[in-house]
């Protein structure tokens, strides 16, 4: 059971999340909905075989039915959580979101009226966070995120590929050799067969994933669309100018290689980037960072950052601390000078790691190059620290 993930949904319950399989299991007759969790569904049209079963036990969260059907089925047993309608997004929610989804809004309209905005402005409002009703929609979303990220991780996209984390300070502006050097980073992971995996917002995040989305282009197209991006060098001081730029690079190229975001409406300040085609957004920051590092089995790179970064770095290595020397996995500072003088996090890691189990699985490198090459020995096994 992973309980940072879905904060600990019930191993003895069946997701039922898309019509398709609540038709299918009517089909081969199941008789009984004990221990169903049906989630943003609309059952409209299937009054009969909703009647026809026995419902006690069985739990719908945010469905739709026809009329009288919710009522029947509460009479018979089942725990019905009705739609929120009060809150901007569905906290029952079966599937992570898409950066469409996230900047949906009127056609050539301003960052402030996508969707991603609008959640933010509510998170926010005097006293929002003291409500119970506000709390409780806040967790149900980032538990029905959870279960979505559970079904991503066990899917075509992820299976038997590692996973690797690419961490970076959110200032890394675009067409600086920073932005290039993480945009490299992700091109070469996931050329290399590795998933990459980033906190989903601006800078070296952003680089990240694009690097991974473009990492089938020719060089040459792929350094066009880092040059074309220069022309917004930052989403500041406009979010929408700095995302149509992405998105125009997307719509170009719309089969891009997957990636996963991870970001947070904590600092919602900070706009989703358009290149993670995968993006689990939450409220609680602290569950968010937990399950990024988590989800990272192949690995952390962490590039150039700061405050953000660094938390990163001692939460990854406080992990790996305290794990079973099986579950360490690798972290690789990139740039000596960053991280040994700037922010002087590689002494305080070496320190803390010497004569831990972690001591061989930590390493400092000077280019995303040899980032990927530790990496890649890592994933075969034990190596000398670099």
């Amino acid at each position: 059971m992973n309980a940072a993930r879905s904060l600990s949904p019930s191993p003895r319950t069946l997701e039922v999340e898309s019509l398709d399989s609540f038709d299918r299991l009517v089909k081969a007759g199941v008789r009984s909905m004990q221990g169903w969790h049906a989630q943003s569904l609309d059952l409209r049209g299937r009054a009969a075989p909703l009647e026809a079963m026995d419902a006690q036990g069985a739990i719908f969260l945010g469905c739709t039915f026809d009329d009288g059907v919710e009522d029947a089925l509460r009479s018979r047993g089942a725990l019905i959580f009705p739609k929120l309608e009060t809150v901007p997004f569905n906290p029952y929610r079966g599937q992570l979101y898409s950066p469409q989804e996230l900047y949906f809004g009127p056609p050539g309209g301003r960052y402030e009226s996508t969707l991603d905005a609008r959640i933010y402005q509510w998170s926010i409002r005097p006293g929002q966070r003291h409500r119970l009703d506000s709390t409780l929609a806040a967790a149900l979303h980032d538990h029905s995120i959870g279960d979505a990220l559970d079904e991503l991780t066990r899917s075509e996209l992820c299976r038997g590929r590692p996973m690797v984390g690419v961490m970076g300070g959110h200032t890394a502006r675009r067409g600086t050799p920073a932005f290039e050097e993480a945009a490299i980073a992700g091109r070469l992971l996931a050329r290399s067969g590795r998933v990459v995996a980033t906190g989903g917002g601006p800078g070296a995040m952003e680089a990240a994933n694009m690097g991974a989305y473009l990492s089938e282009l020719p060089d040459a197209d792929f350094h066009a669309a880092l040059a074309e991006l220069e022309a917004v060098p930052g989403f500041r001081p406009s979010v929408s100018a700095w995302a149509r730029t992405a998105a125009a690079v997307v719509e170009r190229h719309p089969d891009g290689t997957p990636s996963l975001g991870v970001p947070t409406w904590f600092y919602g300040h900070e706009p989703p980037n358009y290149f993670a085609t995968h993006i689990a957004k939450y409220f609680a920051n602290a569950i968010r960072e937990a399950i990024l590092l988590e989800l990272c089995d192949g690995g952390v790179i962490f590039l150039p950052g700061s405050a953000g970064t660094l938390q990163e770095i001692f939460q990854d290595a406080c992990e790996n601390y305290y794990g079973a020397s099986e579950t360490i996995r690798p972290m690789v500072l990139v740039g000596r000078e960053h991280w040994q003088r700037r922010y002087p996090a590689w002494p305080l890691l070496q320190s803390l790691a010497e004569g831990n189990a972690m001591e061989d699985r930590i390493f400092l490198v000077e280019t995303v190059e040899e980032a990927l090459a530790v990496v890649s020995r890592q994933g075969a096994g034990p190596a000398a620290p670099g």
